[in-house]
């Protein structure tokens, strides 16, 4: 293949432990134990995707091989062993995708293989990418070729996933944990390869792609190779363009709109949502890159420009300085809450655009609540534990409108509902009054699909099962409101909490049959009638008010 038809990724593949970036202590541990001839049976090479994890296990397998030696490596002209293993053609370095091949009979194919010492290299080497993949029959039979393999035979590892791999394996390896590229090490990276393809990109544009690409060296040259290509002649990639080919928008635009929701400004608000959203930016992308303005708004007086990962220049970086000192910490927090509230919710809402809209509009009531002060320091002190437990247990509907709780009712209304109130004090009491109202669907989820955690003062929390109906909440929450004329807030929990009624009537039934054929009676019956089966017990109301 010709060089220049490569993708960036390969053409600039390193070579050499002198080309790669970031990652310098582990290319020095692995160099000075091959020169001190202590080299370990197996390395395993961990970190996250395109960080350099095959690349490294290829250059080691070239350190170990070059016909030269370590000390006089080859760095350009290869010989006959380094040109073979960069080609992935040496027939004594054999490449394994786990993915592919993750059962136990490849496995003993290696094993078999590895019988045979090399042919024309000093060591025998077996590359596994993503090892984690290998089934755990194919671990167990590697084991002992691990442990005590021969001279000439190493194992090198790589991974993405090592809490996958079993300890027992993990115990029998070097390992090395390969770290994000640091962003201005990459973004100097790019910025020469840039320069080396010609490639008229703005810094700015550079490094929004460093931003994008989370420290992977390959989705950064990846992203570089789209843009070179999305490029029209004589025309330099600016930050506004880089931004639309990759989907992402100017930071100044999030930094507006977070100003106009501590302004209360809910029409302005959300017109710049929507622009946003016109530019093809995902909900989910929105909101992790709000929760990323939340922290910098506060932490900004701890943090530098560069320390910022640049996500920002420096008019954004002042800018948000500027508005951090006259926003409260208690609110960014209480924000920070919400976003993580609403990012789950996306989850499972139909229209995530629309789920976005009203989280805005719920953090410009919240704010317009703190900022009348209206609010006594123990209620804003619940409002904020009622938030984050809400969070916690992954709550998806009946987010509490505080500013509501605070408006009173005409009184003359108040007293004629008063009277038709109901009080509703346990789960028991929910059920009989489903009963009352003739509710037979609400009372059949409740009864069957639900388990309780908690039971409070306008306030049900509860885990479900799978069969639970989709308007469940909603329809509850409509009776609760009609019944008690109150607000009650419903929540979904981790815990497993009670069995649900329908579960506890069957295991009472059962233990009463098992009690019942224990006793005489039944053993009498069975003797007389062998093919008689008990399915159910009677219980005389005298005997059940004693039981």
């Amino acid at each position: 293949m010709n060089n220049n038809s490569k993708v960036l990724a390969l053409k600039y593949r390193p070579q050499t432990f002198d080309d790669l970036i970031g990652q310098e202590v582990v290319a020095e541990t692995i160099t000075n134990s091959i020169k001190a001839d202590k080299i370990p049976n197996a390395y395993l090479f961990t970190g996250i995707r395109g960080i350099g994890k095959t690349t490294i296990a290829r250059i080691v397998a070239k350190a170990l091989n070059c016909s030269k030696g370590i000390e006089k490596i080859c760095r350009e002209n290869f010989c006959e062993n380094c040109q073979s293993i960069i080609n992935s053609s040496h027939i004594d370095v054999l490449e394994m995708d786990a993915a592919s091949k993750t059962g136990v009979d490849d496995v003993r194919d290696l094993i078999e293989f590895s019988r045979y010492g090399p042919t024309s290299a000093k060591y025998k080497i077996f590359i596994i990418d993503e090892v984690h993949m290998l089934s755990k029959q194919a671990f167990n039979a590697l084991l002992k070729t691990l442990e005590e393999p021969p001279e000439y035979l190493k194992f090198i590892f790589a991974t993405t996933e090592i809490k996958k791999i079993p300890i027992t394996v993990v115990s029998r390896c070097q390992r090395f944990d390969l770290s994000r590229i640091k962003s201005s090490e990459l973004f100097e990276f790019i910025k020469k390869i840039k320069d080396k393809e010609n490639g008229k990109v703005t810094d700015d544009a550079l490094r929004l792609i460093v931003k994008i690409s989370e420290g992977s060296v390959r989705d950064a040259l990846s992203l570089l190779d789209r843009a070179l290509l999305s490029l029209e002649e004589n025309r330099d990639l600016d930050l506004n363009a880089a931004q639309k080919i990759f989907g992402y928008f100017d930071k100044s635009q999030l930094i507006d709109l977070f100003e106009l929701i501590l302004k209360g400004e809910e029409t302005k608000v959300i017109n710049i949502y929507r622009k946003i959203y016109d530019q093809g930016v995902e909900p989910k992308v929105f909101i992790n890159d709000f929760l990323e303005l939340l922290y910098y708004f506060k932490n900004i007086n701890s943090l530098t420009l560069e320390s910022t990962n640049f996500s920002l220049n420096d008019e954004e970086f002042s800018k948000i300085k500027s508005i951090s000192n006259k926003v409260e910490s208690g609110v960014l927090v209480l924000f920070w809450q919400f976003a993580i509230s609403s990012l789950e919710e996306l989850d499972i809402v139909s229209n995530q655009h629309l789920s976005i809209e009203m989280f805005l509009i719920r953090l410009m009531h919240l704010q317009s609540v703190k900022s009348q002060k209206k609010i006594e320091p123990e209620t804003e002190k619940r409002a904020t534990n009622e938030i984050e437990n809400m969070s916690s247990n992954k709550i998806i509907d009946q987010i509490k409108n505080i500013s509501q709780e605070e408006k009173k009712k005409p009184q003359v209304q108040t007293e004629i509902k008063a009277e038709n109130k109901i009080l509703i004090n346990s789960f028991d009491e929910l059920l009989l009054i489903c009963s009352e109202k003739k509710e037979i669907k609400l009372k059949y989820e409740l009864e069957k699909n639900v388990n309780l955690v908690k039971f409070e003062k306008n306030r049900i929390e509860i885990s479900f099962n799978d069969s639970l109906d989709k308007d469940f909440v909603k329809d509850l929450s409509s009776k609760l409101f009609d019944w008690t004329d109150e607000r009650w807030i419903i929540t979904f929990s981790k815990s497993k909490g009670e069995m649900s009624v329908k579960e506890k009537q069957l295991n009472n039934k059962k233990l009463l049959i098992d009690q019942a054929k224990s006793s005489e009676a039944y053993k009498n019956i069975i003797e007389n009638f062998p093919d008689a089966e008990l399915i159910d017990v009677k219980i005389k109301k005298d005997e059940g008010q004693n039981d």
